[in-house]
Protein backbone atom coordinates (compact mmCIF):
# COMPACT_ATOMS: atom_id res chain seq x y z
CA UNK A 1 0.00 0.00 0.00
CA UNK A 2 1.38 3.42 -0.94
CA UNK A 3 1.02 6.33 1.44
CA UNK A 4 2.39 9.78 2.05
CA UNK A 5 4.07 10.75 5.29
CA UNK A 6 0.84 12.35 6.51
CA UNK A 7 -2.26 10.60 5.14
CA UNK A 8 -2.79 6.93 4.32
CA UNK A 9 -4.32 6.03 0.97
CA UNK A 10 -6.60 4.82 -0.32
CA UNK A 11 -9.51 5.54 2.00
CA UNK A 12 -13.19 4.97 1.31
CA UNK A 13 -14.88 7.94 -0.37
CA UNK A 14 -16.65 9.09 2.80
CA UNK A 15 -13.53 8.64 4.93
CA UNK A 16 -11.44 10.35 2.24
CA UNK A 17 -13.65 13.42 2.36
CA UNK A 18 -13.64 13.50 6.16
CA UNK A 19 -9.87 13.11 6.27
CA UNK A 20 -9.27 15.83 3.69
CA UNK A 21 -11.51 18.20 5.64
CA UNK A 22 -9.99 17.34 9.01
CA UNK A 23 -6.29 16.82 8.37
CA UNK A 24 -3.54 19.21 7.31
CA UNK A 25 -2.15 19.03 3.79
CA UNK A 26 -0.11 15.91 3.14
CA UNK A 27 3.62 16.26 2.71
CA UNK A 28 5.11 13.53 0.55
CA UNK A 29 8.36 11.81 1.46
CA UNK A 30 10.26 10.80 4.52
CA UNK A 31 11.02 13.11 7.42
CA UNK A 32 14.60 14.24 6.83
CA UNK A 33 15.63 14.25 10.49
CA UNK A 34 13.68 11.15 11.53
CA UNK A 35 15.27 9.24 14.40
CA UNK A 36 12.81 6.37 14.04
CA UNK A 37 10.91 5.33 10.94
CA UNK A 38 8.76 2.45 9.83
CA UNK A 39 7.89 2.03 6.17
CA UNK A 40 4.93 0.01 4.91
CA UNK A 41 5.11 -2.56 7.70
CA UNK A 42 2.69 -5.43 7.31
CA UNK A 43 2.21 -8.06 10.01
CA UNK A 44 -0.07 -11.01 10.59
CA UNK A 45 -1.49 -13.19 13.34
CA UNK A 46 -1.54 -16.43 11.40
CA UNK A 47 -3.53 -15.60 8.27
CA UNK A 48 -5.11 -12.49 9.79
CA UNK A 49 -3.78 -9.29 8.21
CA UNK A 50 -3.47 -6.94 11.20
CA UNK A 51 -0.95 -4.16 10.50
CA UNK A 52 -1.62 -3.02 6.95
CA UNK A 53 1.13 -0.94 5.38
CA UNK A 54 1.76 1.35 8.36
CA UNK A 55 4.34 4.13 7.90
CA UNK A 56 5.39 6.99 10.18
CA UNK A 57 8.47 8.84 11.43
CA UNK A 58 9.51 10.20 14.81
CA UNK A 59 12.13 12.83 15.54
CA UNK A 60 14.56 12.20 18.38
CA UNK A 61 13.10 13.20 21.74
CA UNK A 62 9.51 13.41 20.51
CA UNK A 63 6.46 11.76 22.03
CA UNK A 64 4.15 10.26 19.42
CA UNK A 65 0.60 9.24 20.35
CA UNK A 66 -0.50 6.17 18.39
CA UNK A 67 -4.28 6.25 18.58
CA UNK A 68 -7.41 4.54 17.31
CA UNK A 69 -10.45 2.61 18.44
CA UNK A 70 -10.21 -0.83 20.03
CA UNK A 71 -8.98 -3.30 17.44
CA UNK A 72 -7.41 -0.64 15.23
CA UNK A 73 -4.00 -2.35 15.39
CA UNK A 74 -2.20 -0.08 17.85
CA UNK A 75 -0.75 -2.71 20.19
CA UNK A 76 0.04 -4.95 17.23
CA UNK A 77 2.03 -2.12 15.68
CA UNK A 78 4.04 -1.69 18.89
CA UNK A 79 4.71 -5.41 19.07
CA UNK A 80 5.80 -5.40 15.43
CA UNK A 81 8.21 -2.52 16.08
CA UNK A 82 9.62 -4.37 19.12
CA UNK A 83 10.06 -7.42 16.84
CA UNK A 84 7.97 -9.74 18.93
CA UNK A 85 7.21 -13.12 17.36
CA UNK A 86 3.49 -12.36 17.29
CA UNK A 87 2.30 -10.69 15.12
CA UNK A 88 4.74 -11.78 12.43
CA UNK A 89 6.29 -9.06 10.27
CA UNK A 90 5.91 -10.10 6.62
CA UNK A 91 7.16 -6.98 4.83
CA UNK A 92 8.29 -3.41 5.37
CA UNK A 93 11.25 -1.73 7.03
CA UNK A 94 11.94 -0.39 10.53
CA UNK A 95 14.93 1.84 11.31
CA UNK A 96 16.13 3.38 14.57
CA UNK A 97 19.05 5.80 14.61
CA UNK A 98 20.16 4.58 11.21
CA UNK A 99 20.09 0.89 12.23
CA UNK A 100 17.80 -1.58 10.47
CA UNK A 101 15.51 -3.17 13.06
CA UNK A 102 13.24 -5.25 10.83
CA UNK A 103 15.71 -8.16 10.40
CA UNK A 104 16.19 -8.51 14.18
CA UNK A 105 14.72 -10.82 16.80
CA UNK A 106 13.02 -9.27 19.82
CA UNK A 107 16.06 -9.62 22.10
CA UNK A 108 18.25 -8.02 19.42
CA UNK A 109 15.80 -5.13 19.04
CA UNK A 110 15.96 -4.68 22.83
CA UNK A 111 19.76 -4.64 22.66
CA UNK A 112 19.46 -1.99 19.93
CA UNK A 113 17.51 0.21 22.36
CA UNK A 114 13.82 -0.58 21.83
CA UNK A 115 11.98 -1.20 25.09
CA UNK A 116 8.30 -2.23 25.12
CA UNK A 117 6.26 -1.74 28.30
CA UNK A 118 3.32 -4.04 27.57
CA UNK A 119 -0.23 -3.56 28.72
CA UNK A 120 0.03 -6.41 31.26
CA UNK A 121 3.30 -4.93 32.69
CA UNK A 122 4.82 -8.40 33.25
CA UNK A 123 6.05 -7.77 36.76
CA UNK A 124 7.95 -10.82 38.00
CA UNK A 125 6.19 -12.42 40.95
CA UNK A 126 8.14 -13.62 43.96
CA UNK A 127 10.73 -10.86 43.59
CA UNK A 128 10.95 -7.51 45.32
CA UNK A 129 10.83 -4.17 43.51
CA UNK A 130 14.61 -3.91 43.68
CA UNK A 131 15.12 -7.49 42.53
CA UNK A 132 12.94 -6.79 39.48
CA UNK A 133 15.15 -3.81 38.67
CA UNK A 134 18.40 -5.67 39.27
CA UNK A 135 17.24 -8.56 37.10
CA UNK A 136 16.65 -6.17 34.21
CA UNK A 137 20.36 -5.29 34.34
CA UNK A 138 21.87 -8.78 34.38
CA UNK A 139 23.35 -8.25 30.90
CA UNK A 140 24.52 -5.19 28.96
CA UNK A 141 23.76 -2.73 27.52
CA UNK A 142 22.67 -0.96 30.69
CA UNK A 143 20.71 2.24 31.11
CA UNK A 144 19.87 4.21 34.24
CA UNK A 145 21.46 3.07 37.48
CA UNK A 146 19.22 1.81 40.28
CA UNK A 147 20.07 4.97 42.25
CA UNK A 148 19.00 7.21 39.37
CA UNK A 149 15.77 5.27 38.98
CA UNK A 150 14.98 5.80 42.66
CA UNK A 151 15.62 9.53 42.27
CA UNK A 152 13.01 9.71 39.49
CA UNK A 153 10.63 7.18 41.11
CA UNK A 154 10.73 7.94 44.86
CA UNK A 155 7.69 5.75 45.47
CA UNK A 156 9.64 2.75 44.20
CA UNK A 157 12.52 3.69 46.50
CA UNK A 158 10.12 3.60 49.43
CA UNK A 159 8.93 0.12 48.41
CA UNK A 160 12.21 -1.34 47.21
CA UNK A 161 11.98 -4.37 49.50
CA UNK A 162 8.26 -4.98 48.90
CA UNK A 163 7.14 -7.97 46.83
CA UNK A 164 6.53 -6.39 43.44
CA UNK A 165 3.20 -7.98 42.58
CA UNK A 166 1.69 -6.61 45.80
CA UNK A 167 2.17 -3.03 44.58
CA UNK A 168 -0.82 -0.99 43.49
CA UNK A 169 -1.61 -0.83 39.77
CA UNK A 170 -0.02 2.60 39.45
CA UNK A 171 3.10 1.49 41.30
CA UNK A 172 3.40 -1.58 39.09
CA UNK A 173 3.17 0.68 36.05
CA UNK A 174 5.98 2.82 37.47
CA UNK A 175 8.07 -0.31 38.01
CA UNK A 176 7.42 -1.50 34.44
CA UNK A 177 8.60 1.85 33.06
CA UNK A 178 11.58 1.89 35.43
CA UNK A 179 12.68 -1.56 34.25
CA UNK A 180 12.68 -0.27 30.66
CA UNK A 181 14.80 2.71 31.67
CA UNK A 182 17.25 0.36 33.38
CA UNK A 183 18.22 -0.77 29.88
CA UNK A 184 20.13 1.30 27.31
CA UNK A 185 16.99 2.82 25.85
CA UNK A 186 16.57 4.72 22.60
CA UNK A 187 12.86 4.17 21.91
CA UNK A 188 10.26 3.62 24.64
CA UNK A 189 7.00 1.94 23.62
CA UNK A 190 4.19 2.37 26.18
CA UNK A 191 1.10 0.22 25.68
CA UNK A 192 -1.96 1.50 27.58
CA UNK A 193 -0.03 2.93 30.56
CA UNK A 194 -3.16 4.50 32.11
CA UNK A 195 -5.44 1.47 31.90
CA UNK A 196 -7.28 0.72 35.13
CA UNK A 197 -5.65 3.55 37.07
CA UNK A 198 -7.40 6.18 39.16
CA UNK A 199 -7.27 9.74 37.76
CA UNK A 200 -4.82 10.91 40.43
CA UNK A 201 -2.45 8.05 39.53
CA UNK A 202 -2.86 8.81 35.81
CA UNK A 203 -1.64 12.33 36.55
CA UNK A 204 1.42 10.91 38.30
CA UNK A 205 2.21 8.62 35.35
CA UNK A 206 1.77 11.63 33.05
CA UNK A 207 4.38 13.53 35.06
CA UNK A 208 6.75 10.58 34.75
CA UNK A 209 6.30 10.41 30.96
CA UNK A 210 6.82 14.17 30.70
CA UNK A 211 10.00 13.78 32.75
CA UNK A 212 11.18 11.03 30.41
CA UNK A 213 10.71 13.41 27.49
CA UNK A 214 12.84 15.99 29.29
CA UNK A 215 15.56 13.33 29.40
CA UNK A 216 15.42 13.26 25.59
CA UNK A 217 13.99 9.75 25.29
CA UNK A 218 11.89 9.16 22.17
CA UNK A 219 8.52 7.65 23.08
CA UNK A 220 5.47 6.10 21.42
CA UNK A 221 2.39 5.93 23.61
CA UNK A 222 -0.69 3.82 22.82
CA UNK A 223 -3.60 4.88 24.98
CA UNK A 224 -7.39 4.67 24.90
CA UNK A 225 -7.47 7.92 26.90
CA UNK A 226 -6.73 9.82 23.71
CA UNK A 227 -7.04 13.31 25.17
CA UNK A 228 -4.51 12.56 27.92
CA UNK A 229 -2.07 11.08 25.40
CA UNK A 230 -2.48 13.99 22.98
CA UNK A 231 -1.83 16.54 25.72
CA UNK A 232 1.59 14.92 26.27
CA UNK A 233 2.44 14.22 22.65
CA UNK A 234 4.17 16.28 19.97
CA UNK A 235 2.63 14.34 17.11
CA UNK A 236 -0.15 11.83 16.56
CA UNK A 237 -0.81 8.90 14.26
CA UNK A 238 -4.33 7.49 14.04
CA UNK A 239 -4.97 3.93 12.92
CA UNK A 240 -8.23 2.51 11.61
CA UNK A 241 -8.50 -1.19 10.75
CA UNK A 242 -4.73 -1.51 10.73
CA UNK A 243 -4.10 1.45 8.40
CA UNK A 244 -2.86 4.98 8.98
CA UNK A 245 -5.66 7.49 8.42
CA UNK A 246 -3.96 10.53 9.98
CA UNK A 247 -0.43 11.63 10.82
CA UNK A 248 0.32 15.13 12.01
CA UNK A 249 0.56 17.47 14.99
CA UNK A 250 -1.09 16.34 18.22
CA UNK A 251 -2.59 19.80 18.65
CA UNK A 252 -4.43 19.39 15.35
CA UNK A 253 -6.25 16.34 16.71
CA UNK A 254 -7.00 18.09 20.00
CA UNK A 255 -8.49 21.03 18.11
CA UNK A 256 -10.48 18.99 15.59
CA UNK A 257 -13.64 17.49 17.09
CA UNK A 258 -14.70 16.00 13.74
CA UNK A 259 -11.47 14.05 13.36
CA UNK A 260 -11.73 12.73 16.92
CA UNK A 261 -15.38 11.75 16.42
CA UNK A 262 -14.61 9.94 13.16
CA UNK A 263 -11.70 7.85 14.43
CA UNK A 264 -11.44 8.07 18.23
CA UNK A 265 -15.08 8.43 19.35
CA UNK A 266 -14.08 11.28 21.69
Amino acid sequence: MTMTADIAAPLGMAEQAASEAAAPAAVAGETVDAFFSCRNIESYYGESYIVQGVSFDIKEGEILALLGRNGAGKSSTLRTIARMDSPSLKSGEIHLGGKAIHPLKSYEAAQAGIQLVPEDRRIIGGLSVEENLVLSQVAPPLGWSIERIYEHFPRLAERRKQEATTLSGGEQQMLAVARALARDIKLLLLDEPYEGLAPVIVQEIERIVAGIKEEGITTVIVEQNAIAALQLADRAVILDMGEVVFSGDADHVLDNAELRANYLAV
